[in-house]
């Protein structure tokens, strides 16, 4: 439960039809396997005490009976333990035949949710056996103990308001109103769904969808398990699909045709943190209908099984690598192209280094110049040598350019800026800040000054990850016309420009791609040494995936630093000591709060996905906005 992970379970057991005391027995054994296991919330199928195919014999007061005495000794098998478990069961109340879903913790029932929509239509007939869910909750009396039962009932629990628990019942998904959208708008972050889905060609796909659709939706958890082994074959057969899914994606699916547990952690910190930032989700508007019943649960750290992402930004199929590098790609282009056309302009203007950002912001500019039908000759490409260019990024910047076709000049810029700083009575021999951003600065300069000889505009070059940590020079390389990688992260941009690589048919083009993703990260602002790169930006500031893996987590999903230092040894832990995550996320904060001034005055530039950092989009903050309490928790981790 600490930092808002819930371990959850969907449950299919092995059962008989009709014989509740041997499925209570299989009920009771994945019960003890999921507390073994320190599951907090565990949800098995509908009607798994009797079997969801059992026909008319519903209507038979011993199969019925029989269900009761097996939902006590499931219930008496709970005892001494906090963990929810809904169990699906036939309840008689008030004279008529329910399917329920009877939620259960510490030896009671702490409710019973009733299904609403019945399906009776091709191969189902509940009508025929069962009442739908009376439209206002009531309190009823069931096994001799007085209950909350209703449609609308959320549980909550003591000391953790992140977290609230509502249940539906198979069909009740399907339908154009869903239960769990009124359970989820009055606070249930975590959605049950007890089924009996029958399998039919492309049905579990279609399930698929609609769970993952349902809890992004919802901004919920959504726990789904459904009936398999043992349910009747005489005209359907069941598969046992379970499957756990969080705001729009899949933690943990089944194999189809199997039982037991599926397991996996849902963060209700993650999902309270983006309902507040949605404010189209109106949560807090609470029906006056809805029944809000108050439980206990331990705190406790939640061992986590499910996968965090090293590289949040970076897909790990490459199918769908390439497919969202293609995407990013266009909209790069589409977005530059649009400010072209729109200015009327004759000239892209890119200072290009040799390095990763100008290479791909040099790409998303051919792009731009193909949808606009104007020859590569309209882009200038600048070379602008200066103290620390190596002839290994000049050499690539040369032959990128000629790859591509596009206009390509050389600018030493050495002799201005040695006058500029003699000007300022720079110290000769002092490497200082004012040695480095003087040569950036200097770049810009030309660069705008091109871009007004020659009807231009300047396409900047700096990406996200250099946005957060305020590696810029402030009015050099942090100022342009049209900032095409702004929300660009370093790790993602790599990838874009080797997707750019692998689908050319030029070698030369391929060839200088390679190298220049194979150069290390530089702004080559100090003099290098032995002809090689001396300055290299991680070594400074720290690796990039770190950092992006901090924006992702700590900004983009607002996650404390304690969290985020936690989840990144669990990603990392192969890769980096917990003592080197820790210095170079308190690295990544100091520097986050200290430079939010480079980003309040950004120039325009596109989004290309859920996280930016541009003072007119996602991201407002004051410029001396205080780090403290972020460093603070990090400094009381203890290694």
């Amino acid at each position: 439960m600490f930092d808002g992970f819930v371990k959850t379970a969907a449950a299919s057991p092995e059962i008989k039809v009709a014989d509740c005391e041997y499925n209570a027995d299989e009920i009771i054994k994945l019960i003890n396997e999921a507390k073994s296991k320190r599951v907090k919330i565990l949800v098995f199928p509908e009607l798994c005490i009797t079997g969801y195919t059992c026909g008319d014999l519903f209507f038979q007061p011993t199969l019925l009976n029989g269900a009761e005495n097996a939902l006590k000794k499931i219930i008496c098998s709970t005892e001494n333990s906090d963990m929810l478990t809904v169990v699906g069961c036939p309840l008689r109340v008030n004279g008529k035949l329910y399917n329920c879903a009877v939620v259960i913790q510490n030896g009671s029932i702490c409710g019973v949710v009733p299904k609403k929509f019945l399906p009776n239509y091709n191969e189902f007939y509940e009508k025929r056996w069962f009442a739908s869910a009376p439209v206002e909750n009531s309190e009823e009396l069931v096994l001799g103990e007085l209950v909350q039962f209703g449609l609308d009932i959320v549980f909550e629990f003591e000391g953790f308001p992140e977290l609230a628990f509502g249940a539906e019942i198979c069909e009740d998904l399907w339908t154009p109103n869903p239960p769990s959208v009124s359970l989820a708008l009055n606070g249930a972050t975590i959605i049950a769904n007890l089924s009996a889905s029958n399998e039919t060609i492309g049905k579990d796909e279609y399930r698929e969808s609609l769970i993952i659709g349902q809890s992004a939706r919802l901004i919920c958890g959504y726990v789904f398990a459904s009936a398999g082994e043992g349910e009747s074959t005489v005209d359907l057969v069941f598969g046992g699909h379970r499957m756990i899914a969080e705001n729009g994606k899949a933690l943990a699916e089944s194999e189809l045709y199997t039982t037991g547990l599926t397991i996996s952690e849902i963060d209700v910190k993650k999902l309270y943190a983006e309902r507040l930032r949605n404010t189209s989700f109106e949560c807090g508007q609470k029906s006056a209908f809805v029944r809000r019943i108050m439980l206990e649960i331990s705190a406790e750290e939640t061992e986590l099984t499910r996968e965090i992402e090293a590289m949040p930004f970076v897909p790990t199929v490459d199918s769908e690598k390439n497919s969202r590098c293609a995407k990013i790609l266009a909209m790069q282009a589409h977005g530059l192209a649009k400010r072209l056309k729109h200015i009327g302009t004759s000239a892209a203007v890119i200072g290009i280094s040799g390095g990763l950002d100008s290479c791909l912001a040099l790409l998303a500019a051919v792009e731009a110049m193909k949808l606009l039908n104007r020859p590569m000759s309209d882009i200038i490409a600048v070379s602008m040598p200066c103290f620390g260019t190596t002839s290994r990024t000049k050499s690539n910047a040369e032959r990128l350019c000629e790859a591509l076709g596009v206009t390509f000049k050389t600018i030493d810029i050495t002799d201005a800026v040695n006058i500029h700083l003699r000007d300022i009575e720079h110290k000769d021999g002092e490497l200082n800040i004012a040695y480095e951003n003087a040569q950036a600065r200097e770049r810009t300069q030309v660069l705008m000054d091109i871009a007004n000889e020659k009807n231009g505009i300047v396409v900047g070059t700096g990406d996200l990850s250099e946005l957060a940590l305020g590696w810029a020079t402030y009015n050099g390389d942090h100022i342009s016309m049209y900032g095409v990688n702004c929300s660009v992260p370093k790790t993602l941009a790599r990838h874009i420009v080797r997707y750019f690589m692998n689908v050319s048919e030029n070698s030369e083009l391929k060839n200088a791609l390679n190298d220049i993703l194979e150069t290390p990260v530089s702004p080559e602002l100090l003099p290098a040494k032995d002809g090689e790169i001396s300055q290299k930006t991680e070594d400074i500031v720290g690796p990039y995936e770190l950092h992006d893996f901090f924006l992702y987590n700590g900004i983009r999903w607002g996650f404390s630093p304690k969290k985020v230092f936690r989840l990144a040894k669990y990603a990392f832990g192969n890769s980096y000591t917990a003592e080197v995550i820790l210095k170079w996320e308190k690295t990544f904060y100091k520097r986050f709060f200290a430079q939010q001034f480079k980003r309040s005055c950004l120039p325009d530039g596109v989004k290309v996905g859920s996280v930016s950092l541009s003072p007119r989009g996602d991201w407002r903050m004051p410029s001396d906005a205080q780090a403290a309490l972020w460093l603070n928790e990090l400094e009381a981790i203890k290694l």
